[in-house]
């Protein structure tokens, strides 16, 4: 860890973790330092690259997305060019949640979010095997999320 954070950084950074929506107030007093001191230190930490971004979490089975789907991907040819035009292409899908490069069986995971089965068919028919240089795909159906978007330990 860089040793520019120091301790009253790191508490700011688990404390906005684990709740976004503290005020500015909140974390201020919850750190031991004034608002004003509070709110540059936290813009800092933005500015930084240490936060990128604060938003809801949604409960997907509230919005009509309660399958959760992991996909393994193969393409056809391990180039640059190959993985630079399905990572162009992956992107731009709505249902892909997370893409990951990994290493083993597959060039990729795909975390995507569906209705029901019916609704990942159309989609797997429609858009996952169109995707630029995909030779391959493997399904999993999530039975049951156990540990699921878990705050970051550091």
């Amino acid at each position: 860890m860089p040793a520019r954070l120091d301790r009253i950084d790191l508490k700011m950074l688990r404390l906005l973790q684990k709740n976004g929506r503290l005020s500015n107030a909140e974390l201020a007093d919850q750190v031991g330092v004034s608002p004003a001191t509070c709110h540059r230190r936290t813009q800092a930490l933005f500015d930084d690259g240490y936060l990128s971004g604060v938003r809801a979490m949604v409960a997907p089975r509230k919005v009509g997305k309660g399958t959760l789907v992991m996909v393994g991907v193969v393409l056809d040819r391990s180039t640059p060019e190959s993985f630079a035009s399905f990572e162009q292409a992956v992107a731009k899908l709505k249902c892909v949640l997370d893409c990951h490069l990994v290493a083993g069986d597959f060039d990729y995971f795909l975390k995507i979010r569906v209705g029901d089965m019916e609704d990942f068919n159309r989609i797997h028919g429609e858009a996952l095997i169109a995707l630029p240089g995909v030779r391959q795909t493997r399904t999993f159906f999530v039975m049951k999320e156990v540990v699921d978007n878990a705050v970051l330990e550091f």
